[in-house]
């Protein structure tokens, strides 16, 4: 096996190790409030008036005043060739300022990061992140990600351990069933500012 294919196995096998660890450690909590769930839509997306940006383009700074946050995000030319990697971190604080303040949150994006314009990415995936803090819940949803061309995720654990640790791998599955997919859900704390909102 070449050196680059066997360098990119162990770093997907350590990226799925370090998800399913993540996963195992939420399944089993030491106390039930930080117990993480399998990953759900959260109750408002019925809600969500979806705003798209497109690559390092900074949302609406006015967004912030709807409820829910409903925004999409193309992050698939962070790339160092071609000045993508700039427009994309003079974008972020702008799409961090918009978040912090609201009480319910929804965001999908779509990240590739690479060296030259249609290198293979050194990481990439599809994301969806949402938070609701009256309803004291978060989630993330992780799907086609791969390192270097090949996904790894908690599926992809599962896959290899269903022969071997079936019992394990019918826990992790809730967290993550297809190759490059991994998902959770958690508690948050109680937010004063959107208690009464």
């Amino acid at each position: 096996m070449p050196r680059s294919r066997r360098s990119s196995r162990l770093l997907t096998s350590a990226v799925a190790a370090l998800l399913a660890a993540t996963a195992v450690t939420a399944a089993t909590p030491a106390s039930a409030s930080a117990a993480a769930d399998p990953y759900t839509e959260p109750a408002f997306a019925a809600d969500c008036d979806w705003h798209s940006y497109g690559e390092g383009e900074a949302p609406d700074p006015w967004l912030w005043l709807s409820d829910p946050v409903c925004v999409e995000y193309s992050k698939r030319d962070i790339t160092f060739d071609n000045g993508g990697a700039l427009r994309f971190l003079l974008a972020e604080p702008a799409r961090f300022a918009l978040a912090l303040p609201v009480c319910r949150y929804y965001q999908r994006d779509h990240w590739s990061v690479q060296s030259t314009t249609g290198a293979v990415p050194y990481v990439s995936w599809d994301g969806r992140y949402w938070f609701d803090k009256r309803g004291r819940r978060a989630a993330m949803l992780l799907t086609n990600f791969k390192v270097n061309g090949v996904t790894a995720g908690i599926g992809d654990l599962v896959a290899a351990l269903r022969p071997y640790l079936p019992d394990l791998a019918d826990v992790l599955e809730a967290y993550g069933d297809e190759a490059g997919e991994t998902g959770l859900s958690v508690r948050l704390p109680f937010s004063l500012l959107c208690a009464g909102r």
